[in-house]
């Protein structure tokens, strides 16, 4: 029996696959292995992108429910400041009423019912409430609500607000509450 044939490279000029990088011939084994590492290099750098990203979009829904968790909160006590305000208002409309309870001097009721007022007003236009000036204007469709229409006592008072039935309001400047008004015609 013979024994097979190695078929060495330098038995066959053919071939020119060197398995030793210190050895001369153009093609050798490792190369493959380059290509290799090259491409773990790349899945590493996907996989690397993939969980940026992920952490990303995780770290932007974690944004969303805080923001709207804060809406929440806000609106439930967006009138706490206003309401606190207020307080002091009631307060003195209690004390008022005990006052009316045990005085019969009208005078002094009355005195102290427009302190009242006064603070209530005072506490109002400090948080940006202002009222709306109308009477004897010239009517505005953006700013008042014609409730009716009367003949005017005069000519000069055609297409003004001759009566106020409910007062308008702002806002720190924009309008909350509408003019209910009396237009001449």
């Amino acid at each position: 029996m013979k024994e097979p044939e190695t078929i060495l490279p330098e038995n066959n000029p053919g071939m020119d696959i060197n398995t030793d990088e210190n050895q001369s011939g153009t093609t050798h084994l490792n190369e493959p292995i380059a290509e290799e590492n090259e491409l773990e290099k790349l899945k590493g750098l996907l996989d690397e992108a993939n969980d940026k990203y992920l952490r990303k979009v995780a770290e932007f829904e974690n944004y969303k429910r805080r923001s709207a968790k804060e809406r929440i909160e806000l609106i439930q006590t967006a009138g706490r400041d206003v309401i606190t305000g207020l307080l002091d208002v009631l307060d003195d409309c209690d004390r008022a009423q005990k006052q009316m309870d045990s005085s019969t001097d009208a005078s002094t009721i009355r005195e102290g019912v427009l302190l009242v007022f006064n603070k209530l007003r005072t506490a109002l236009q400090g948080k940006g409430v202002k009222p709306m000036q109308a009477l004897h204007c010239e009517f505005n469709p953006d700013l008042h609500e014609a409730i009716t229409e009367i003949p005017a006592p005069s000519d000069e008072l055609k297409g003004k607000v001759i009566d106020e039935v409910v007062k308008g309001y702002y806002l720190n400047d924009k309008i909350i509450r509408h003019a209910k008004v009396v237009v001449g015609k």
